[in-house]
């Protein structure tokens, strides 16, 4: 009996509404990276193609959807978080469309095109240690939450279910139907953990013989711009280790490889964790392939190469 396909999810915006555009992003077959791999499919969902430019528009509207909802996000708070960057974008897009401020703690070592983003957004910003990554933001946000919680709506990204279910609603239902069902395994990385534990959980509801990998920096010390090395960070809530039937670790200058290799071969310009879920991805096909199976894998590509260009990696030669 087929498994009936899933329809486009609706955020409840008109079409000629900017937020109306977020979701329902090209899911992209890469085709000359897998041309060695017989039997294995590899698929990538084009976040990119957000208005914001990232996966974390759909957390993001979610999160500030259900604090709108809830009564705690009105327009005398206002929305503070930390981020690595995207979800800030993200954020301090809506925000921008529904007429919210903004304030973001975000590590002093993110690329210098985000830091012009969100200024260009109007969003103010407090640095914080480089040395400290994400969690010396979440840290630092926290602080300045407690120190006055009345004049902030602080969703937590790393903590709010809103975040998760935004995947759960969104991406894995476009993933079903654009793969008509096909999917067979899931890999993405992980930074709030939100996108795995969303699509993860829909997969497994749905197809239950769907194989979630996830992915993390092989250390505490990366170069993996907004991913966690879970054993040695701040764990976000929402984290559900076990959706993971299994776990990549990967190396920084892998990722940094990859992306090269995509602009290169696939023609598509994307940021150093897609880089690094699409290496997670191209070690589960090998694997697979050289078992002598066939697969469909589908994983993430977080957002494009837009952000990263100052970036020294680049110049490199593979």
């Amino acid at each position: 009996m087929a498994i009936p396909i899933p329809t486009p999810h609706s955020w409840r915006y008109p079409s000629t509404s900017l937020l109306s555009a977020i979701g329902n992003t090209p899911l992209i077959r890469l085709q000359r990276l897998t041309s060695d791999l017989p039997g294995i499919e590899i698929y990538a969902k084009a976040e990119f193609f957000n208005p914001g430019g990232s996966v974390k528009d759909r957390p993001a509207l979610n999160m500030i959807l259900e604090g709108e909802r809830t009564g705690k996000l009105t327009k005398d708070r206002i929305l503070l978080d930390s981020t690595s960057g995207n979800t800030g974008i993200a954020y301090a897009m809506i925000c921008s469309v529904k007429g919210y401020r903004v304030k973001l703690c975000l590590p002093a070592n993110a690329s210098e095109e985000r830091k012009r983003i969100l200024k260009a957004l109007g969003v103010d910003i407090v640095f914080t240690d480089p040395a400290e990554g994400s969690d010396g933001a979440i840290r630092r946000c926290r602080a300045i939450y407690e120190a006055d919680p009345d004049r902030y709506f602080y969703p937590d990204q790393y903590s709010n279910p809103a975040n998760w279910k935004a995947h759960f609603e969104t991406t894995a239902v476009e993933i079903m139907r654009q793969t008509e069902n096909r999917v067979t395994h899931f890999v993405a990385a992980m930074g709030t953990s939100g996108t795995f534990v969303g699509v993860s959980r829909r997969l497994k509801r749905d197809l239950p013989h769907v194989v979630c990998i996830s992915a993390q920096p092989s250390s505490g010390f990366h170069g993996l711009e907004g991913l966690k090395h879970m054993p040695t960070a701040i764990v976000p809530a929402i984290y559900d280790p076990s959706l993971a039937d299994d776990n990549i670790w990967l190396e920084t200058e892998d990722a940094y490889a990859m992306a090269r290799r995509l602009a290169r071969q696939e023609g598509l310009l994307v940021g150093i964790s897609s880089g690094g879920n699409v290496v997670a991805a191209r070690q589960l096909g090998e694997r697979l392939a050289k078992a002598g199976r066939q697969a469909v894998i589908v994983t993430i590509l977080c957002d494009g190469a837009a952000k990263y260009l100052s970036e020294s990696f680049w110049d490199e030669e593979d």
